[in-house]
């Protein structure tokens, strides 16, 4: 997934740098014309669209690299990932919607680019366009599934994407359970993790840690998109003109772009976006309808919802955003790995205190907690701190508990099973508000970029 890398180019290739510094750097930009001899095109909208598209070119990466990334095998020369990215008309939201590579899609009649050969109308999965018809098929095939116009095109591989995570000094990546793929080599455990560019090509490619498959790694390449965003615009680097020039330099040598995205583009986005933050980006997948579509001579196929897909796509056209704006109660919550809706909680009251243990009940009920409702006066009667015990199998649901009462001590007990018990001591003042990590997702199940990062 490359992604993330083309976004960049928006966000630092042009932040705050001069305009001879930029016509130097563009230079280095291979360049297409995707659009040339295009037809009956979709009406514009407001505010900009950008086809960014990642192939699996591999040509530049070394030996050592594709072994130890597992990159040996032979590119299809196709798309890889492929997302459609909306920068807003006041360019204070970029929308990020992810376009299944194996999307049933219904390619024009057009000229295969190798052969030459004719082609009639005819059905594939959409990253098959790229390998038939290169960036102009692809462009073509996409507006004629979205009715969205794209007014950019940018074209990233394996190599630009390493070397700018490289270049930037890594990215964070948090996660809550082990991820594990053999095909790719991920292997990270429970935690927060710094990876550099071969480890987050890793994080991005793999699609055997669940069941989830390909649409899982769709989520995991917009939590990575938004790492990233994060990792630039806190860094530094847009206030320091060497690094700045550095990072603009690097990512844009892989970089293949149409010829209507010049240095004048290129200064106006950047100078435009230099407030930008994670906050200021949203994530969506295309609706879909049939994750298994079987067409024959094609296999399974993707098939997207054509009622809610109208719906995201009209609302890209009407510069509309798409993720639900979360409550502000909600927005100050601590961030937690386990929602609180999923644990169970038993609380006693370890006190002298009437109606203490029912207090706290209800306060951890209304935080989201699932508590038994009916609290129960402990042996101890002098308790001075609270304690929250908890099977060890549950841990990750105890440290959840434990963020929503500050100060409280953890006591892991063999055995207790998967309600967690919470016996409230003196010291008990109120609970603290926690929010799962799993984001509020809106009409389109879009989220904002500052919801999928690390807290």
């Amino acid at each position: 997934m490359r992604m993330a890398t083309g976004l960049s180019v928006l966000v630092l290739g042009a932040g705050g740098i001069g305009h001879a510094v930029v016509t130097n750097l563009e230079s280095g930009i291979d360049r297409i014309d995707p659009f040339k001899d295009m037809k009956n095109r979709p009406a514009g909208g407001h505010g900009m669209n950008l086809l960014l598209v990642g192939t699996d070119g591999r040509d530049k990466i070394t030996k050592e690299e594709k072994q130890k990334y597992r990159l040996g095998g032979e590119p299809c020369h196709c798309t890889d990932t492929i997302m459609l990215v909306h920068l807003s008309a006041d360019k204070e939201r970029a929308s990020v919607v992810s376009l299944p590579r194996d999307s049933y899609a219904e390619i024009p009649a057009h000229r295969d680019r190798t052969t030459g050969e004719e082609h009639a109308a005819h059905p594939v999965k959409l990253n098959a366009a790229y390998a038939e018809g290169g960036p102009s098929l692809t462009v073509r095939t996409i507006e004629h599934m979205t009715g969205v116009k794209i007014d950019h095109y940018l074209e990233v591989d394996f190599t630009s994407f390493m070397t700018t995570v490289d270049t930037l000094g890594g990215v964070k990546i948090c996660t809550a359970k082990p991820l594990k793929d053999s095909y790719t080599g991920l292997d990270l455990a429970v935690g927060t993790h710094t990876l550099d560019g071969g480890q987050a090509l890793q994080y991005v490619r793999s699609r055997h840690i669940d069941g989830a498959a390909d649409l899982g790694r769709m989520q995991r390449q917009q939590k990575f998109m938004a790492a990233l965003i994060t990792r630039a615009t806190s860094s530094g680097v847009l206030l320091n003109p060497v690094k700045l020039r550095e990072v603009a330099s690097t990512m844009l040598k892989s970089v293949r772009a149409d010829r209507g995205f010049d240095t004048e583009q290129m200064l106006s986005i950047g100078q435009a976006m230099r407030g930008f933050s994670p906050s200021s980006s949203e994530f969506a997948s295309v609706p879909m309808s049939d994750v298994a579509y079987q067409v024959k001579g094609i296999g399974s196929t993707v098939r997207w919802d054509p009622a809610k897909s109208k719906q995201l796509f009209t609302a890209l056209r009407e510069d509309k955003p798409l993720a639900t704006a979360r409550p502000a109660a909600q927005a100050a919550a601590k961030k937690v790995d386990v929602p609180p809706r999923q644990i169970r909680v038993q609380v006693y009251n370890g006190t002298e205190k009437d109606g203490l243990g029912s207090t706290v009940d209800a306060a951890l009920h209304a935080t989201g907690f699932d508590t038994t409702r009916a609290p129960l006066t402990s042996p101890q009667h002098d308790l001075k701190h609270t304690l929250v015990t908890y099977d060890p199998r549950w841990d990750r649901s105890a440290k959840t508990l434990a963020a929503a009462l500050p100060g409280a001590e953890l006591r892991a007990v063999q055995g207790q099973g998967a309600t967690l018990n919470v016996t409230a001591g003196e010291d008990y003042h109120k609970v603290t508000p926690v929010h799962a990590e799993e984001p509020e997702t809106g009409k389109f199940d879009a989220v904002k970029g500052d919801e999928v990062t690390c807290p």
